[in-house]
């Protein structure tokens, strides 16, 4: 599956990539961290929508360079138990050579990742089957998940407090704590607005040294989202494929 989720054109899969980088160790501050769980906890206690602007950074560490990039908007909600995303990926796939950046969207929800392509008409579907519940987990990271649930998932510590974008952030590592996620990826690095308990930067690392940067801005928490962002606009001739991963 760790192939074809590489394959999607956007950085959402959090929970399936990365790599342990040997970045120095700043001792934890148990106090701050408390406050910052907390402030995530409250934050997910009233989670109902989330939108942002997005920048996507592909690194790639063989030729020491960001090879890719995506913006777009991303939207989440609440659904259930669960939380649904919609990403408007705006620019894809802008390397040097391709002059063209097609536009994708990709919703998640009911257990399946669904990329269209307008281009080509298309709609591919990624049924994420018992690796559902593990992909949530990391899509919802500092966007409706909370503070206890991020220390069942991962061990955490505290980096120490940094600005990103005029924003006051928390930063965090996460090192996830199940050895059949850790086969595939060994850390994240969080950014977590002090103020409102919500990610403003995500950074993951590949087996490779690779790593995506997440930055979001322009972040709008419980505004109302119509529910037609949630919808992929196809047309009666759009083709659809399945994936199995």
């Amino acid at each position: 599956m760790q192939h074809t989720l590489l394959a999607l054109p956007i950085g959402l899969i959090w929970g399936l990539l990365g790599c342990f980088a040997a970045y120095p160790q700043q001792p934890d501050d148990s106090n701050a961290l408390d406050t910052v769980l907390k402030k995530m906890d409250s934050a997910a206690a009233s989670f109902r929508t989330a939108q942002a602007e997005f920048e996507w950074d592909m690194y790639e560490k063989v030729i020491n360079e960001v090879d890719d990039v995506e913006t777009g908007t991303i939207y989440y909600r609440r659904a259930g138990q669960g939380v649904d995303m919609m990403a408007e990926v705006k620019k894809a796939g802008a390397s040097a050579a391709e002059t063209k950046p097609e536009p994708k969207y990709v919703l998640f929800t009911g257990g399946k990742i669904r990329m269209y392509q307008p281009n080509l008409d298309q709609v591919t579907e990624y049924d994420l089957g018992k690796n559902k519940a593990d992909f949530e987990s990391y899509l919802v990271l500092g966007f409706g998940g909370s503070g206890q649930d991020l220390l069942k998932t991962f061990d955490v510590t505290y980096l120490g407090s940094e600005t990103i974008n005029s924003v006051t952030a928390a930063q965090l590592q996460l090192v996830p704590k199940s050895q059949r996620v850790r086969n595939n990826f060994k850390r994240i690095l969080l950014w977590v607005d002090s103020d409102k308990g919500i990610a403003v930067q995500q950074q993951l690392f590949d087996l490779q040294d690779d790593y995506r940067l997440a930055k979001y801005s322009k972040v709008r928490v419980n505004d109302k989202i119509d529910d037609r962002v949630f919808r992929l606009k196809t047309t009666n001739k759009t083709k659809i494929v399945s994936s199995g991963g």
